[in-house]
Formats: C-alpha cells, sequence, structure tokens
C-alpha cells in the first residue's frame, strides 16, 4: 500500500467509526442504568476499531506487551506532569481572557466509580485503539517525516494521531459547552496525544499509549473523587 493511500484510508476509516459510533448512540433510546451513554459511544468505537485492525492486518503490525515498569513509570510521570502543566497554563490564559472556567459534561453527570470504569479505564481504552492502535500504525511507515521539539523528535504518524485525536473532541460542541472550552480541550487532548503517540512509537508498544492517556485522566479522577 502506498503512503498516500495509508493516510487517505486511515483518515477516513478513523472519521467513518467515529461518526457511526456518535450517530449510533444518539439512535440508542433505550435506557441503560449504571452505564452512561459514553458507554455505548465507546464500545462501538472499539469493535469497529478492532475490525480495522484485522481488516488492515497485513499493512499495519499491532504490538502490545506488558510494559516495562521503569521506562513506563516515567512515560507516565512525564505525561502526568506535562498535562498538569497544561492544564494550569490554559486555566490561566482562560483567566486573562475573562471567560469562566467549565467542567467536562462526563463529569459533570458521572459518579466517581462511573468516572474511573467509564473514562479512566474504557475511554481511554477505546480511543487509543482506534487513534493510536489503529491510524498511528497504519502511517508507521511514514515515521521518516517528521520534525524535533524539545529534543524528542515527532514523526508524521505521532503528529497526525495527535491531531486527529485533538479534532475528534471538537463534538463537544454539540454538548451545550462554550466555544472556549471545546478549544482548551483540543489542545489538551492534542498534546496528550503527541506524548501517547511518541512512547507507543518508541517502545513499539501500544500499552504505553494507554498508559499515558489514562495518565492525562488522572486529575480530573482524582478531583471527581474530592468533590
Amino acid at each position: 500500500m502506498k503512503n498516500t493511500e495509508r493516510l487517505i484510508l486511515g483518515l477516513a476509516a478513523t472519521a467513518l467509526v467515529f461518526a457511526i459510533a456518535t450517530v449510533g448512540t444518539r439512535l440508542y433510546t433505550s435506557e441503560i442504568g449504571f452505564f452512561p451513554k459514553s458507554f455505548v459511544t465507546h464500545s462501538i468505537m472499539l469493535a469497529l476499531s478492532i475490525v480495522l485492525i484485522l481488516a488492515f492486518r497485513k499493512n499495519l503490525t499491532f504490538r502490545v506487551a506488558l510494559p516495562d515498569l521503569r521506562t513506563s513509570g516515567r512515560a507516565v510521570l512525564f505525561a502526568l506532569l506535562a498535562t498538569i502543566g497544561l492544564n494550569i497554563l490554559l486555566t490561566f490564559a482562560i483567566k486573562l481572557a475573562g471567560a469562566g472556567l467549565e467542567v467536562h459534561p462526563a463529569l459533570e453527570s458521572s459518579t466517581p466509580l462511573q468516572i474511573f470504569l467509564f473514562v479512566f479505564i474504557y475511554a481511554s481504552l477505546a480511543e487509543e485503539v482506534l487513534v493510536r492502535g489503529f491510524l498511528q500504525n497504519l502511517l508507521a511507515p511514514l515515521q521518516t517525516r517528521g520534525f524535533v521539539v524539545f529534543r524528542r523528535r515527532l514523526s508524521l504518524p505521532v503528529i497526525t494521531g495527535a491531531l486527529v485525536f485533538g479534532l475528534l473532541h471538537l463534538i463537544l460542541l454539540t454538548s451545550g459547552v462554550s466555544v472556549i472550552f471545546v478549544v482548551r480541550v483540543v489542545i489538551f487532548t492534542t498534546v496528550l496525544g503527541l506524548i501517547a503517540g511518541y512512547y507507543q512509537e518508541k517502545h513499539n508498544n501500544f500499552a504505553y499509549a494507554v498508559l499515558v492517556h489514562m495518565a492525562g485522566n488522572l486529575p480530573g479522577l482524582l478531583a471527581a473523587f474530592m468533590i
């Protein structure tokens, strides 16, 4: 498969999976009790992402293994510190702009246990399978292209996956939150995606992407349990 085909098919397939998961959730009207609607979204996303990985198995390598404790610990610590620092900067910028701070809809409508199960664990896994497990791995032959930021090389697959991951969160515009809040989330998730993609590529192990994603969600989880 040519690199151009990889890029076009990868982006189109990722967008299609996200669209199906979003529309499918809105069409699903049955009561699901303890399970939030996001569970439906991420279940559809996870199932279709696995189908894509299997369908493109001749064109991508999906590798997951138990990560090394030391290197994974460094990845988690770096992701945690980076996302906390970024959140502080974004909060400061929003206050300077005179806008109010908002809470993510998922945190507002869920219990701490639901946030732990369906955001911290399940959403992290489902979103990573789609963006890093499928898209970034499909684009792996493009790793030779990229640039260096803070002495860390970010390849085209890492950058593409991060941008897609961030832009997928534009769906929050339909949830009633402000544009400023959505911009904040898109910036945050794009940076988190860069870190997740970088560590997956560096160690050739999908587990690192999931761990980094969870680290990015950890402050929100702790806040939910403290409130």
